[in-house]
């Protein structure tokens, strides 16, 4: 079941293969443990891409397919779940993890109030930026070892669940 969930929604590696943006990689991106759909290759985008969309920085899908190739995990899947910070889900997320930074630093939150230009960025980085690598750096390795602990699981009692089923029709054929 898991394998034909991640089958149905995830991009062909063909698809991936020939997207013009792509084609720099070479022949990287015809190995294909970078495609494979096994409890070990899905586990591990899994952690990669969920640990990914908590670096407070740009580039995080980059990051992510780097990764991917370094380790051998799904490099669709763990590119993908970058996605989980979106521009819908950064603000309160990042939020979250500035305050939990700031606990986890014994210092008071600082007040601000967010303004759109580089002078604000360069004068307030310094009051955010540990409390918010930290904050980051915490729940994106947390939910990144829940997520991998999770998915090796389910797939795992997933496979004994059909190996079992198999077993009993074998057992009932020859009856």
């Amino acid at each position: 079941m898991p394998r034909k969930f991640f089958k149905r929604h995830l991009p062909s590696p063909e698809r991936i293969k020939q997207h013009g943006s792509l084609r720099f990689l070479g022949d990287v991106l015809h190995e294909p443990n970078l495609w494979h759909l096994n409890r070990r290759s899905v586990a591990r985008a899994a952690f990669v891409g969920v640990f990914c969309a908590f670096i407070p920085f740009p580039l995080q899908m980059l990051i992510a397919a780097l990764i991917s190739l370094w380790i051998h995990s799904n490099l669709a899947l763990s590119v993908g779940l970058v996605w989980i910070t979106n521009p819908l889900t950064i603000p309160p997320i990042f939020y979250f993890t500035y305050k939990l930074g700031c606990v986890m630093l014994d210092i008071p939150a600082a007040d601000f109030s967010i303004e759109l230009s580089w002078q604000w960025l360069t004068e307030s980085m310094k009051f955010f930026i540990l409390p918010l690598l930290l904050g980051s750096f915490t729940v994106g390795t947390l939910l990144a070892s829940i997520s991998y602990v999770t998915i090796a699981t389910i797939w795992r009692q997933n496979t004994i669940k059909r190996w079992r089923e198999r077993k009993e029709r074998r057992s009932q054929k020859k009856q």
